[in-house]
């Protein structure tokens, strides 16, 4: 039997058994090999396939003989079912303490696991999401005490790795999830030290804490847009821990925002609602913006459920609060990208969602309109979503045409999410592969997705 299955030390684990085949060096035939010989039927490789990608079940024999490999007892088979018996690498824990102590655990759990992590696919389910926003919304900080082992961290250091982190976020707009992961990783692993090795008062020790919340969050964004979920829910739940040690409660809503996004691009429309309600509600006094952040977030949530007056009543409450934003106001460094064009983009997708292609319309064009160039990333984002409105007015031309754009763009900005809502595009596309415009356009995204 082979023990190597060809796959890169970068390739995203789609599935539980991609997270085995990689784990055992497993080929597809490998796998379809284990069946066969227990079962007596064809070795077809592209049935192991179609597990993995197109989300085909094996029958019961099949998992039988698969468990049978890999030592799983059937009681755990059928308690669990398919595929939540699979061994994929250990759970994503969530059980600490909301404690100083426990935040400090849970950074070190996940600075451990998160970068091999490269599972492409969510591990926590949305009750257990709910579950964890519930705490946070419920449970008091603790005091932090002053630490008193190793040298000693004073305003000039902290203010050196604050200063860092808007150069952070330009990076990870610009280079893409998959480069600057690796480097958000290693500040955060930096930050970590110095709260557990060194000494400081309450007050910085609360500024380190939410540093290392603001740097997991962008590491878990860097994570999720490089297509690896569960990595990316290791780096957002601890953050969302430590925002709440740091007694930062709008930090730790805007966590629990990354969150609600991450449920709704996976269908879990239910649990996407819940944590952005978690997050509105939970925020405490916010500035204009930051609360029309916020409230948009719930709005899309609500579009996704099919909650027209729910959604239209959050977007004009959105409305009114981005209208009370000023420039004086003392917003969060971390809502330097919601500006006015993605206030009206954000709003379009909603209309998108509750199929009001014609209203979507109207907000892409001002969205788009006054985006800047260098938000390369989410130009590309919003030109693909304005292609699939146009794909359901009925103007596959136009709606090409932007697909093209946004690939050029989705180019200078690596993104796993952008390849995969340009393919969703194309697929919505009313066109045969040999119309001329469909291969011209088939071609650019054989290229990106390469």
């Amino acid at each position: 039997m082979g023990r190597s299955n060809g796959l890169r030390t970068d390739t995203r684990l789609v599935h539980p058994l991609s997270v085995v085949r990689d784990e055992q060096g497993w080929t597809f035939q490998d796998v379809v090999d284990i069946v066969a010989e227990s079962t007596k039927r064809s070795a077809d490789r592209r049935k192991a396939w179609k597990w993995e990608n197109w989300g085909v079940e094996p029958d019961a024999e099949s998992q039988e003989a698969l468990a049978a490999a890999l030592g799983v007892p059937l009681r755990e088979v059928h308690r669990l079912g398919w595929p939540g018996w699979l061994p994929d690498s250990g759970p994503v824990r969530t059980g600490f303490p909301w404690t100083a102590a426990g935040t400090l655990d849970a950074l070190d759990d996940t600075l451990e696991h998160a970068m091999p992590d490269r599972r492409g696919f969510m591990k926590l389910g949305g009750q257990t999401l709910t579950l964890l926003a519930s705490q946070w919304l419920t449970q008091e900080p603790g005091a932090l005490a002053a630490a008193l082992a190793g040298g000693q961290v004073d305003e000039r250091l902290l203010e050196d790795l604050e200063g860092g982190l808007p150069r952070l976020r330009r990076l990870e707009a610009a280079l893409g999830g998959q480069r600057a992961r690796r480097l958000l990783h290693i500040e955060l692993a930096t930050v970590t030290g110095l709260l557990k090795e060194s000494s400081y008062t309450e007050k910085v020790g609360q500024r380190l804490l939410r540093l290392d919340a603001e740097l997991a969050r962008l590491a878990g964004f860097a994570s999720f847009d490089a297509g690896l979920d569960s990595a990316a829910q290791r780096y957002w739940t601890t953050g969302l821990r430590a925002a709440h040690t740091a007694d930062d409660r709008a930090l730790g809503a805007n966590i629990l925002k990354s969150l609600s996004l991450q449920c709704y691009d996976h269908g879990l429309n239910g649990a996407a609602l819940a944590l952005a309600s978690a997050a509105v509600e939970g925020a405490g006094d916010v500035t204009p913006r930051t609360r029309a952040m916020l409230l948009l977030r719930q709005a899309r949530a609500e579009a996704a459920c099919d909650n027209r007056s729910a959604c239209e009543r959050l977007l004009s409450e959105a409305e009114m609060q981005m209208a009370r934003s000023a420039a004086s106001d003392d917003d969060p460094a971390w809502t330097s990208y919601f500006d006015t064009a993605d206030f009206y983009a954000q709003t379009a997708i909603c209309y998108a969602d509750l199929r009001l292609p014609r209203v979507a319309e109207t907000y892409f064009t001002t969205a788009l309109d006054l985006m800047p160039s260098a938000k390369a990333r989410d130009l590309a984002t919003y030109t693909i979503q304005s292609a699939r409105t146009y794909t359901a007015l009925g103007h596959a031309d136009h709606a090409v045409h932007l697909l093209e754009t946004a690939v050029e763009l989705a180019a200078t900005a690596p993104s796993h999410r952008n390849t995969a809502r340009a393919l969703t595009a194309r697929a919505e596309l009313p066109m045969a592969r040999k119309d001329p415009k469909a291969e011209r356009l088939d071609q650019l995204l054989a290229t990106l997705s390469a």
